[in-house]
């Protein structure tokens, strides 16, 4: 059997360039891969004996192409617990629906970034991944651009949010810091959205998702025959972008080399190509973004002094979901809204019993993670609400009553769906929403009706016809 250093990946695919492509990367992470060029054969190769060696399954829908989702079908009959990433073309958002609901686990847009097929390939080597990791089989759904409109209450990110648009208005580099997940790129994008350069060239550079030398050849351009390949001239995006703003994503993750370049890039507003005997004058705004602290990375000699200055004169910090987890509802909400506007899917509301799974978890993947949640619940649950039964992955890791208190405590007590995703009577929603106003304002009856906005006597006979303790 294959051990965890050699995990065995079989790779649908009929492309041979691509095949090299994804095999390279794919022993990065300590998988050998197994090329076959039509389902039919790949399964042949999965109910043979053999094919218990075989721990993750990656298809070109290119290969099967309209029979696609019937090949997963297959796939997920053969092996029920197997990984299965799906590589596609195609945006549509009615083909990850179906993907998914034919047993995808993970669907992949070509042209797919090294970092994303690794990450993919990640959560696929992990015994757990199906049931924690919960990878976005979708597109990302539009970016908020505006401040104002971007959901969220927390003292934390609402600082991070105001800060953010004061610097926006300014014309000073900006380093924006958080966990994976927390709305980095977007804030990014809004500022630059907001600023006054708003209207001039704006590019954005996944700084960890391509070797080293495609990305100083990407940000800096080189000359024609500064390098072995290097057949024509490059304009690097440095000075694209002059007069306009460069977002680099991870930066942390840029080589230190490059890191010291661009330090000289920003001191001396002069950029070189490579191989090239003059450089050129340009005006750029650099909003740059980290999963890590930049500067205990500048302690521990992995991030350049210099860049980190240039870059720090403005640094934000983006909180952890955990962190803001009273804007759960808020962003449930907003993203279930957004994920019924998709072809195939439907607008769905949330239970008080799917809520309290949602806040009892503690979001390693932070903001992004929930909206990949809330996606795949929305696909495969056909009743109106969201209940804690549409949530199974986060059921089995905490149990099916995870603890209450802290949703109470931020008045969400009032529960508005029974737990097979029906709403309770209105009679009974509303002796809850008086019990809970009576509490809340320490039995002082006169508040009590002024703030459910009736008067007092219709309050005390709501109270007679209900059967409710004014003491409760």
């Amino acid at each position: 059997m294959a051990t965890d250093e050699t995990r065995l990946l079989m790779l649908i695919d009929n492309e041979p360039a691509q095949s090299r492509f994804v095999s390279t990367l794919a022993a990065r992470e300590g998988w050998r891969t197994q090329v076959v060029g039509s389902g039919a054969e790949g399964i042949e190769r999965l109910v043979a004996p053999e094919g218990a060696d075989i721990h993750a399954v990656l298809v070109d829908q290119r290969v099967p192409g309209e029979d696609a989702c019937e090949l997963i079908r297959e796939i997920r009959s053969a092996r029920p617990e197997l990984p299965i990433l799906m590589l596609t073309a195609s945006t549509s958002p009615l083909l990850a629906v179906e993907a998914m609901r034919s047993g995808a686990t993970d669907y992949l847009i070509k042209p797919v970034g090294p970092d994303r097929l690794l990450a993919a390939l990640r959560s696929a080597a992990r015994v757990e991944a199906q049931r924690n990791e919960l990878q976005p089989m979708s597109e990302k759904m539009p970016a908020v651009l505006e401040f104002d409109a971007m959901v969220g209450t927390a003292p934390p990110f609402r600082t991070a949010l105001a800060k953010a648009a004061t610097a926006a208005r300014g014309h000073g580099h900006v380093l924006v810091e958080g966990e994976s997940g927390t709305g980095k790129e977007m804030v990014l994008r809004a500022m630059h959205a907001t600023s006054t350069r708003a209207k001039t060239p704006m590019k954005l550079v996944a700084c960890g998702a391509m070797p080293a030398t495609s990305l100083e050849s990407l940000l800096f351009g080189h000359e024609k025959g500064a390098f072995a390949g290097a057949f024509d001239r490059q304009t690097g995006l440095l000075e694209l972008c002059d007069g306009g703003t460069l977002i680099l994503d991870d930066i942390d993750r840029m080589d230190l080399p490059q890191q010291e370049r661009l330090a000289d890039v920003i001191q001396n507003g002069i950029v070189r190509p490579t191989g090239a005997a003059h450089g050129f004058k340009i005006d750029v705004r650099i909003f740059a973004s980290s999963d890590l602290p930049v500067e205990e990375l500048v302690a521990a000699g992995e991030f350049s002094p210099r860049l980190f200055t240039a870059l720090s004169a403005t640094r934000i910090h983006l909180p952890a979901l955990r962190d803001r987890l009273g804007d759960i509802p808020a962003l449930t909400r907003y993203f279930l809204s957004k994920i019924g506007d998709q072809p195939g899917l439907i607008h769905h509301s949330i239970a008080d019993s799917g809520l309290t799974l949602l806040e009892a978890y503690d979001w390693p993947g932070n903001v992004r993670q929930l909206q990949a949640v809330l996606f795949r619940a929305s696909v495969f649950e056909q009743r109106e609400a969201l209940t804690a039964h549409s949530f199974p992955q986060l059921s089995q890791l905490l149990g099916d009553s995870p603890d209450r208190g802290e949703s109470r405590a931020r008045g969400l007590g009032v529960i508005l769906y029974t737990d097979d995703g029906n709403l309770r009577p209105l009679e009974e929603i509303e002796a809850d929403i008086i019990r809970l106003a009576i509490g809340h304002y320490r039995g002082r009856m006169t508040e009590v009706a002024r703030r459910l906005g009736i008067g007092r006597s219709t309050l005390y006979r709501k109270l007679s016809e209900l059967g409710i303790d004014n003491a409760a």
